[in-house]
């Protein structure tokens, strides 16, 4: 173990335990995944000219991965595979870094491995890791400035302080270009770590002033993205703010954290059995009350059961076992059946159930006492204004759609606390059933990452067979994210209507004429004029076309998935 801790194995092991899963889940697709077809094109072009130029999707800044992607461009040549390998790099030295960062928050080296591959290993950052998207590089800056800070609180010297305070600034400004809310780390996560570092006069002046010299970048980083054209513009306040939505959709969210991370929370139910009756009863009726709204009541169904854990409106960890936000026509087939919606339900609700007993319980003199490396009152003031903060920022995009993805930073936190807690009050050493459940949630995890580009390299491969036939791309609707790669081939700008650089850039588009079937989000890319689309359903539209129907793989699943090609002009205007 000495040997171990010293050349950092676990933290090594964490970071191949995340590129043998993907290697296993082989996340090979030739079009764009979600958002990433248009970061995609945009390092292709870094690589191609020098210059960033953006194309009309993006509102983050993208910054470091696109320099990222554009040197795996032009070492291993453009595709859009080769473009994700360097978000996989990116998310084994995060997982590799989370590891030490728990080590520095006061949790053991066997319990920091536990807890860091219940994160990296789990199916939201899985399949997260094999796309471009700007999440897992926006939550590697966060994780590394957690770092610098924790390294700053623990060492001897004002020097050493000072050194690990820079570079919590340095790596955060930098990374942080990805995604803007990374930024959080300049902005919360090293003026804690100032406040606790107080007493140090030399420390509290050359860490401001780093700080300052940290802001004054992201000021003038965010003055260039506004002059840039065809630029998403972010607004911080919403025009409306309709109340009822803004808090379905933070309950809907916060509610997938059981479940994303459920070996930690799996751990706590044992405690229920330590409650009193009067408590057991009151915990057996909110379950019963929850399961009738989820099953009975008709304008209700669906929209409780396990949907807020997962599946909830565009997740990426949901009951199809696909990216929930695929706009092909019709239904997906279901991949989670009923009975294993009700399961992983109840285990996320029953660990939190337990957790809150844990919390309400008075501690017991002989449990284990505070790690004495990094008191608890130190731990919240570091992290507790960042969760915070971070909570509240996503209050303006709750008015609209808030995603699972967005939880990234929160399950980091939510990591540290809860396996810093069990450590704390239970028992020194996390049982070693989190393996066999993080194992499972891996091979979960797995699974999703496979099915959701396997469904992808289905849809290439309908495109590929109706270009053999003489049918163009801009003929056929493949789905929004296929479309905006399409119209990026035929115009500089996916036709975005908030865009505000240059002026009047956005062309409105007439919604389509009678007798043709409407293709989601049209006025995007006004190229397409689609005769057929991609249709799970052959009688979607106006019925099946006289195509081969392409089958994509389904890991875990009653058998293969089936694309079929549909006809999206009326017979009767043939």
């Amino acid at each position: 173990m000495q040997f171990a801790n010293r050349y950092r194995i676990p933290a090594i092991l964490c970071a191949l335990a995340v590129l043998l899963c993907e290697i296993l889940a082989h996340p090979v697709a030739n079009m764009g995944v979600c958002d990433d077809g248009p970061y995609i094109l945009i390092a292709r072009t870094l690589a191609n000219t020098g210059h960033i130029v953006y194309n009309g999707w993006p509102a983050a800044m993208l910054g470091w991965q696109l320099y990222l992607g554009a040197a795996f461009i032009k070492i291993f040549g453009f595709s859009f595979t080769v473009v994700r390998m360097s978000t996989i790099c990116v998310a084994m030295i995060t997982a590799a870094v989370l590891q030490r960062t728990l080590v520095l928050a006061g949790i053991t080296e066997r319990n920091a491995t536990f807890g860091t591959l219940v994160l990296v290993l789990s199916p939201l950052y899985l399949v997260l890791t094999a796309t471009f998207m700007s999440d897992i590089t926006g939550l590697f800056a966060i994780v590394i400035c957690l770092y610098g800070c924790l390294r700053a609180l623990h060492a001897r010297t004002q020097r050493a302080m000072i050194f690990w305070l820079c570079f919590a600034v340095a790596t955060n400004a930098v990374c942080g270009t990805s995604r803007q809310i990374c930024w959080l780390g300049i902005l919360i996560l090293v003026p804690s770590t100032l406040w606790l570092l107080r007493g140090h006069r030399r420390v509290l002046l050359a860490g401001s002033f780093a700080n300052l010299a940290g802001i004054v970048f992201i000021f003038a980083c965010l003055q260039w993205l506004k002059h840039q054209p065809y630029v998403q513009p972010e607004r911080l306040l919403p025009e409306t703010f309709p109340l009822l939505h803004v808090f379905g959709q933070l309950g809907n969210l916060l509610l997938n954290i059981p479940v994303l991370i459920l070996p930690l929370f799996a751990i706590f139910l044992p405690e229920v059995r330590r409650n009193r009756p009067r408590i057991l009863a009151i915990l057996a009726a909110v379950f019963f009350f929850y399961f009738f709204i989820a099953s009975y009541p008709s304008h209700l169904r669906g929209g409780f059961l396990l949907e807020p854990t997962i599946g909830w409106q565009a997740g990426w960890v949901g009951v199809h076992g696909i990216f929930e936000g695929i706009s092909v026509r019709g239904k997906a087939p279901l991949f989670l059946s009923r009975s294993v919606q009700v399961l992983l339900t109840l285990i996320s609700f029953g660990g939190l159930a337990g957790l809150i007993t844990v919390l309400v319980r008075r501690p017991n003199p002989s449990s284990p006492t505070t790690s004495p490396t990094l008191p608890w009152r130190q731990l919240a003031v570091l992290i507790a204004p960042f969760t915070l903060l971070y909570v509240l920022l996503l209050v303006p995009r709750a008015t609209t759609w808030l995603f699972d993805r967005y939880l990234l930073p929160l399950l980091v936190i939510a990591v540290l606390s809860l396996v810093r807690y069990y450590q704390d009050r239970i028992s020194p050493r996390l049982p070693l059933a989190t393996l066999a459940l993080i194992t499972m949630t891996a091979a979960w995890g797995v699974t999703i990452t496979h099915n959701v580009f396997s469904l992808y390299r289905g849809r290439a491969a309908v495109a590929a067979e109706l270009r053999a036939s003489g049918i163009p791309d801009t003929s056929v609707d493949n789905g929004w994210e296929y479309n905006l790669d399409v119209e990026l081939e035929h115009a500089p700008t996916i036709n975005y209507p908030t865009l505000a650089v240059p002026a009047h850039v956005y062309v409105p588009v007439p919604p389509p004429l009678p007798g043709v079937c409407p293709m989601e989000r049209y006025n995007y890319t006004p190229h397409i004029h689609p005769l057929y689309g991609v249709s799970f359903d052959p009688d979607a539209c106006y019925g099946l076309a006289s195509f081969a129907p392409v089958h994509y793989s389904r890991w875990l699943a009653s058998g293969p998935g089936t694309l079929y090609v549909v006809r999206y002009i009326s017979p009767s205007k043939d």
